[in-house]
């Protein structure tokens, strides 16, 4: 795994959370932000899949 996979799925994680709690609250504002993260947090995660994929290709390791 390399850093962007990592963030990026802390970043969904805590997105995922705080979308939760303005849903709970009635927090309209909290809940935006919140899946703003989470999904800017799935693109991070994406792009280091990608950069992953992209290492093992070019070392001949990916089946």
């Amino acid at each position: 795994m390399n850093k962007d996979q990592v963030k990026g799925r802390i970043n969904e994680a805590k997105g995922a959370v705080k979308e939760t709690v303005g849903k709970a609250t009635g927090n309209p504002g909290t809940q935006l932000k919140g899946n703003l993260q989470k999904n800017a947090g799935k693109v991070q995660a994406a792009v280091g899949d990608a950069r992953e994929d992209a290492k093992q290709t070019v070392r001949g390791t990916k089946h």
